[in-house]
């Protein structure tokens, strides 16, 4: 509030600063906009921010004040990104052969892109914004999950596996990070290669254990028409 006063700026804005392990404050930059991570701020609050932008820039007053506003359970934003992780998050191109996203209560997408259309080098990579709400932030971790999983795109390479493997991670559950996560918990890519695999792996057996259940119940059912083809048989 003191460094829009200082300047006698009206609008919405964004103050970043960072921190250090002795929890000193420095002064990074300053948005004059709304930030990326907006949504999560709506989904907490119930208010559309975009709007109340455009009337702060239309000389209007904000409908609520700060001590008006609540907040209700967690919110998660994961950035989909047109990039492979495998490589040191390296943008990717290409066109989008499928995309279909996720739906459901509490999912939501913010995106530009639709199915066939190219995914340019021109500018930034983002794809779309993926945010969920959760009562807890447990809820909204997994709910987060099982919305990657139920995204499908082909065609470019996305950052949704890494954003899985981050949700899954000990520390981000925890709460036990920091900006270095990459740098600490992602120095090797392969980690989510092994990760991949895992789930492939697990998948497979799941599939395997549901296909030896189908097979036991038609043998079950094949027993049970011959017994009752042996009463007909006898009866007659």
């Amino acid at each position: 509030m003191a460094v829009c006063k200082a300047c006698n700026y009206v609008g919405a804005g964004t103050v970043e600063f960072l921190i250090d392990a002795n929890l000193n404050f420095y002064f990074l930059e300053m948005n004059t906009r709304l930030q990326v991570e907006h949504p999560v701020t709506e989904e907490i609050t119930g208010l559309d921010l975009v709007e109340w932008q455009i009337r702060v820039a239309r000389g209007e007053r904000l409908p609520k004040l700060q001590d008006e506003l609540q907040i209700n359970g967690h919110a998660i934003e994961v950035r989909v990104y047109a990039e492979d992780t495998l490589s040191g998050f390296t943008p990717d191109i290409g066109t989008l052969e499928r995309y279909r996203i996720p739906s459901g209560r509490h999912i939501r997408v913010d995106d530009a892109f639709e199915e066939g259309m190219e995914i340019p080098i021109y500018y930034d990579p983002m794809i779309a914004k993926l945010v969920v709400w959760g009562k807890t932030r447990q809820e909204a971790i997994e709910r987060c999950i099982t919305a990657i999983d139920n995204y499908q795109i082909s065609g470019v390479k996305t950052t949704l596996d890494f954003g899985k493997f981050v949700l899954k991670h000990p520390a981000f559950q925890s709460g036990d990070f920091d900006t270095n996560f990459v740098k600490t918990h992602f120095s090797d890519p392969s980690l989510l290669k092994e990760a991949m695999q895992e789930e492939e792996h697990a998948l497979i057996f799941a599939l395997d254990e549901i296909w030896k259940d189908v097979q036991k119940s038609k043998q079950k059912a094949f027993a049970s028409r011959d017994i009752a083809s042996s009463w007909k048989n006898q009866i007659r």
